[in-house]
């Protein structure tokens, strides 16, 4: 059997030919390495290796978990112990190995994948594309000219360009989605707590959940039954094998959060899946962002900011006076200064304001089970619109034209989704996101089961691999 062979094999059907004896751990990993060394030269998904140590892991005796064997990768915002976090920054140069990690990463760990490094990600996760100015830019698969979307961008080209089948992300205000869209994958946000614990996060309310990048939803899937909190609070989700036969009421949004029609493109995508979403038999109806939810950008922004000005001043307290220029970017310095220059209370105000959505937001999921819109406005943009350096009232316009539509799902603790399928007319991947009602992750993964039969995606190669 050759590496082509089982470089396309999903995450289960890997674990499940390691089952079978049809071959071996350390060849799964030798496969992986190999992929790895010849495309992250030209991609950049990898900031740290870990090829040694997943050649020895491979070398053991295989475990009982679902996913034993598996290459995979960590996203380099969280610990993995015995290598150093980078955070995407130039200030945590030197960092010392991490001595522990996360009680989500050990329970990833404990289903026996084998993790072949840390992914790229841009500084601390705070932008849509992962373009840092320490590591240089990861590129899109589908056309190395675009981005791989962020923050975690690393996780899905490698997963993209069948490096590993699957990697490990997260997402604050859409991180998940983002690259998934970007790269053709199928990404999923969870609720608020569904998870098991992770570290606490900078940002002063929680915003972020972590799971996977994956090019199958049985993946997704299965490890989100893996490591699902038994105390979250929530309706329990378990192993979700199969569509679901439930006809659904579908909400069709297609303008952004801040009243931008997208792309014609994106436009053109999202009304296909409506169609196709009919054809199935789904009830679709156009309806638009409550205006609590409308109102919400502001707030967001110094919320977003205020974690940015946390992790800055822990470079400070590392480095022993403020970080400059040479050592985090532009961007993150002027996020700092938005709460900086903000009047006192206003950020205690903006999580009140954030709080107060979350009624708003379950009862327009009481009128459909689903939303389905846009990820983003635009298809993968090139590298470098979105760089870090750029001048600040430039990014700031180009966000708001680009990112609109994922940040509520994070702000009200909901689940929301990026399902691939379609393309633009030159080839770059264009997601639908579907968010449904807080614990409703069964629901969307049935839905998802749906619309990967009525239209597979996997066949699809990314010209990297051509």
């Amino acid at each position: 059997m050759s590496e082509s062979d089982f470089a396309g094999w999903d995450a289960t059907e890997t674990a499940a030919a390691l089952r079978s004896g049809a071959v071996s751990a350390l060849e799964v990993v030798d496969a992986a390495i190999a992929r790895s060394e010849s495309l992250n030269p030209k991609l950049n998904f990898l900031v740290t290796d870990d090829y040694d140590r997943a050649r020895d892991r491979a070398r053991a005796p295989l475990g009982d978990g679902p996913f034993a064997g598996v290459p995979f990768l960590i996203k380099d915002l969280d610990d993995l112990t015995g290598l150093p976090t980078r955070l995407g920054t130039r200030s945590t140069g030197g960092f010392s190995a991490a001595q522990r990690h996360a009680p989500l990463i050990d329970g990833m760990l404990a289903t026996g994948l084998n993790p072949i490094g840390k992914s790229a990600t841009p500084e601390h996760g705070f932008l849509p594309t992962t373009e840092p100015l320490a590591f240089g830019p990861t590129r899109n698969p589908w056309d190395p000219t675009r981005s791989a979307g962020g923050s975690s961008g690393g996780a899905a080209a490698a997963t993209a360009a069948h490096v590993v089948p699957f990697a490990h992300a997260s997402d604050g205000g859409g991180s998940i989605r983002i690259p998934a869209s970007c790269c053709g994958l199928f990404g999923l946000k969870t609720s608020r707590n569904r998870t098991l614990a992770t570290d606490p996060g900078h940002f002063p309310m929680p915003l972020s959940v972590q799971l996977c990048v994956s090019r199958s939803v049985r993946d997704s899937a299965a490890l989100l039954a893996a490591v699902e909190a038994k105390d979250s609070g929530l309706p329990p989700v378990g192993l979700i094998r199969a569509p679901s036969s439930r006809r659904l009421r579908v909400g069709l949004v297609l303008d952004s959060l801040s009243g931008q029609s997208p792309d014609p493109e994106v436009a053109v995508a999202i009304q296909d899946t409506a169609a196709l979403l009919e054809q199935l038999g789904h009830r679709v109806a156009p309806t638009a962002w409550p205006a609590p939810l409308v109102g919400m950008a502001d707030a967001f922004l110094l919320v977003w900011s205020k974690g940015a000005a946390n992790l800055l001043a822990e470079a400070g307290a590392r480095l022993g006076r403020p970080p400059g220029l040479d050592e985090v970017e532009p961007f993150s310095l002027a996020m700092a200064a938005i709460v900086a220059g903000a009047p006192e209370g206003a950020v205690e105000q903006a999580m009140a304001y954030l709080g107060s959505l979350r009624p708003v937001y379950d009862a327009w999921l009481a009128e459909f089970d689903v939303i389905l819109s846009p990820v983003l406005s635009l298809p993968p943009p090139t590298i470098g619109w979105l760089a870090p350096d750029l001048p600040v009232d430039t990014m700031a316009e180009r966000l708001t034209r680009y990112v609109g539509y994922t940040t509520p799902y994070n702000v009200v603790g909901a689940p929301a989704m990026s399902v691939p399928g379609t393309w633009s007319a030159s080839g770059l991947p264009i997601g639908a996101q579907f968010g449904a009602a807080v614990g409703d992750e069964a629901l969307l993964l049935g839905l998802a089961y749906e619309l990967e039969a009525a239209r597979p995606w996997a066949m699809r190669r990314p010209v990297t691999l051509a």
